[in-house]
């Protein structure tokens, strides 16, 4: 579902000229998966919860699956976004679903490592998924990529139906609170304050990722085929960096702030300055990985616990406010690249991001520290 999100990048021309429409308008696509995430994470989540979590997984993977057979089948653009905006739902509510289910099959009090390894697999994406979506459809074109995902839906299908365990758990239903209830937890200001935390700091991730690409060409005016290197780069360092946040944003989370809050809004103007150096944009680029990962994980874990009045509901929460910055953050880095900055213009944005990220964390910072304590308590 990561390779999905992410390998349109390098398959917009090839769209764009397969189906007779402008690359701008083969651009819509990203958008609309972005907000098929959005609005879809609440939505999807509140028409599941009643079902077992094993059939609502399996049932978004197949559904995911589907769009991405259906649109490569296509040859109207129509069809295709479509197909994204259906695949943006089933991924909507397969990892709203999924960041609830993962926190119940580990103890209490480990919420923040399960979800690391939940959001593992979007890093392992940028490390293999993305590089290796784009040499396929360099290879066979962009359809036999929105087929190779659809092939490895089905075989994460077969590892939902022998990992996840069937049914309820005794007495869940009955302890579960009404959908009202759930909802009105977003009236919690602890809660809408983390969640925008959250979507600020993944809002400046994304802003530089995004735009890593002409930093390469253009600032350190390196050859395209270092662009997929430095993506991956940034790949390791986030895979990196959720591990590493994985054993500390339960005990932890103040540590990870304090520590990566202030190294993020160094490293972000320092990759600016110094983008015209491969040597320290290859090095900064893995550390920005690294650091905004591990940040932003912890911060979506602390979602799930100040939600943990709404079970069903919380992973569509944490979900929403990952996707609000992920739609946000690039649209932002955009306004920047027609001024002076030039194409580190998006590299200042996300220290301006992570700005205003730590503005809101400091009267939160008893929220962020609480940990576990906070869950138990």
């Amino acid at each position: 579902m990561g390779t999905s999100e992410f390998m349109l990048a390098g398959l917009l021309p090839d769209i764009a000229s397969d189906l007779d429409v402008t690359v701008g308008t083969a651009g819509l696509l990203t958008p609309a998966f972005a907000f098929g995430m959005i609005v879809g994470a609440p939505l999807v989540a509140a028409f599941s919860r009643d079902w077992p979590g094993r059939s609502s997984l399996l049932g978004f993977v197949l559904a995911f699956a589907a769009a991405h057979a259906v649109g490569p089948g296509t040859t109207s653009f129509p069809v295709l976004l479509a197909t994204r905006l259906v695949a943006a739902l089933a991924n909507a509510g397969f990892l709203a679903v999924a960041l609830t289910a993962a926190a119940a099959l580990v103890p209490p009090g480990r919420k923040g490592r399960a979800l690391a390894v939940l959001l593992s697999g979007t890093t392992v994406a940028t490390i293999a998924g993305v590089p290796g979506g784009s040499a396929l459809g360099t290879l066979l074109g962009w359809r036999a990529t929105f087929w190779a995902v659809a092939a490895l839906c089905l075989a994460a299908a077969l590892g939902i139906l022998k990992g996840i365990p069937a049914g309820r758990a005794e007495g869940e239903a009955a302890g579960r609170p009404a959908l009202r209830a759930e909802f009105a937890q977003l009236a919690s200001p602890r809660l809408i304050l983390v969640m925008l935390l959250g979507a600020l700091v993944n809002a400046a991730t994304f802003a530089g990722f995004t735009f890593l690409a002409p930093v390469v060409t253009g600032t350190a005016g390196l050859g395209e085929w270092w662009i997929p290197v430095v993506l991956m780069l940034f790949g390791a360092g986030s895979f990196l960096g959720v591990t590493v946040a994985g054993r500390l944003s339960d005990r932890r989370p103040g540590l990870v702030v304090a520590v990566g809050g202030p190294l993020l809004l160094i490293g972000w103007p320092a990759l600016a300055v110094l983008a015209d150096e491969p040597i320290a944009l290859f090095t900064l680029v893995f550390v920005l990985g690294a650091l905004s990962f591990a940040l932003g994980s912890t911060l979506i874990t602390r979602v799930l616990y100040e939600a943990a009045g709404a079970p069903t509901m919380a992973g569509s929460y944490a979900t929403a406010a990952l996707n609000v910055g992920a739609a946000v953050g690039p649209l932002v880095a955009a306004t920047t690249l027609s001024t002076a900055a030039g194409n580190r213009g998006p590299l200042w944005s996300s220290g301006l991001l992570v700005a205003v990220a730590l503005l809101f964390a400091f009267p939160l910072r008893t929220v962020i520290t609480a940990g576990r304590s906070h869950e138990l308590a």
